[in-house]
C-alpha cells in the first residue's frame, strides 16, 4: 500500500469539494488499515476517516495529517441457513452491492438499501435510514455486529453493545472494518417493481444530477428540514457555485466550481432564516472535515 502526499480530495466526495490530504492511502485488506494507523500513531498524525464521500464536507484549506480512504477495502460473503440470509460486508463495499443481493433473493432490505449511496462503513458510523414507512428504516434493523480497528488489535462487537440513535451510533472505536447482516429469508414477490417505483420517485424527488451530499440537514421532531427549508423561500438560493436545489430544498447542489466556503455558507444562511421564521434548530447530516 503506498501513502501518497499531498491528495486533491475533491474526486473522493459526492459533493466535489475539498483540498488536499497531507498524506492520503486506499487500503485493500484490513491489515492494510492497521498498517495505515500504525503508520500515523508513529508519526503522530492524526486520522480522518474517508468512506464512501457522502455527507462529508471538506475543506478548502484540505486535512491535516493522514486520510484513510475505505473504497478499496470492499468485497461480501453470502450464506443462507434456518430460514435467514447472513452477509459480512467490507466497510468500503458499496451500499448497492448489498440492494443487489437482498434484491436477487426478493428481500425487503432491497427497498431500504436502493436510494442510499455511499459504503457500509458510513452507514453504520450514521446508522443511515430513510425518510419512508419501510422496515428495514435504518442501519441498526440489518446489522448483528460490527468489527472495527485501531492500529493495535481488532475488535467485534454486537447489535446490543453498540449504541444506536437518529443518524448516529457509538460503542465502537477507530475504523470500523466490517459488519455482519442478516434478515429473514421470506420474499416478497412484488419487490422487484416496489424497488423499480421508489427509485423512480427518487429520481423525480431529488436532484441527482448533480454533485450533492445527499439531504443536508437532519429532520427535526415532528417536521421536515426540506419542507421548512423551503417554506422560507430559500429554494434556488445560490453562494458561489452552490445552490440550494429548486428539486428538493434539503440538498444543497455543486453547480459548478463550489467551494467549502460556498457551501458552509449557504448551510449558515439557511439556519438563520428557518430560525428566525420557525423558531427550529436545524442540525446538520453533513460533518465538517479537515481544517477550519
Amino acid at each position: 500500500m503506498q501513502i501518497q502526499e499531498r491528495v486533491s480530495l475533491k474526486e473522493w466526495t459526492f459533493w466535489k469539494i475539498g483540498g488536499l490530504a497531507d498524506y492520503f492511502c486506499l487500503p485493500t485488506t484490513i491489515e492494510e488499515v492497521q498498517n495505515a494507523l500504525s503508520w500515523a500513531g508513529e508519526r503522530g498524525l492524526p486520522v480522518t476517516v474517508l468512506g464512501g464521500g457522502t455527507n462529508v464536507l471538506i475543506s478548502d484549506a484540505g486535512i491535516a495529517g493522514l486520510v484513510i480512504a475505505m473504497r478499496g477495502l470492499r468485497g461480501t460473503t453470502v450464506e443462507e441457513r434456518m430460514g435467514r440470509i447472513y452477509v459480512v460486508a467490507l466497510a468500503g463495499t458499496p451500499k448497492s452491492e448489498l440492494t443487489k443481493i437482498f434484491l436477487s433473493r426478493r428481500l425487503q432490505p432491497a427497498l431500504f438499501l436502493c436510494g442510499l449511496p455511499g459504503d457500509v462503513g458510513g452507514g453504520v458510523v450514521m446508522n443511515a435510514g430513510v425518510t419512508e414507512i419501510v422496515k428495514p428504516r435504518e442501519f441498526v434493523d440489518l446489522v448483528d455486529w460490527v468489527e472495527f480497528c485501531d492500529g493495535r488489535e481488532v475488535a467485534r462487537r454486537s447489535r446490543e453493545e453498540l449504541q444506536w440513535k437518529y443518524r448516529h451510533s457509538s460503542g465502537w472505536h477507530g475504523v470500523i472494518v466490517k459488519a455482519g447482516l442478516s434478515w429473514s429469508l421470506t420474499p416478497d414477490p412484488d419487490l422487484p417493481a416496489k424497488v423499480k417505483a421508489a427509485t423512480k420517485s427518487r429520481l423525480e424527488r431529488q436532484p441527482l444530477e448533480l454533485p450533492s451530499c445527499g439531504s443536508t440537514f437532519k429532520n427535526p421532531t415532528g417536521a421536515k428540514a426540506g419542507a421548512l427549508i423551503d417554506q422560507a423561500g430559500l429554494k434556488g438560493y445560490k453562494i458561489g457555485g452552490a445552490m440550494i436545489s429548486p428539486k428538493h430544498a434539503n440538498f444543497i447542489v455543486n453547480v459548478g466550481g463550489a467551494s467549502a466556503a460556498d457551501v458552509g455558507a449557504i448551510i449558515n444562511h439557511i439556519r438563520q432564516v428557518v430560525k428566525a421564521k420557525f423558531a427550529v434548530d436545524l442540525e446538520t447530516e453533513v460533518r465538517f472535515l479537515g481544517r477550519t
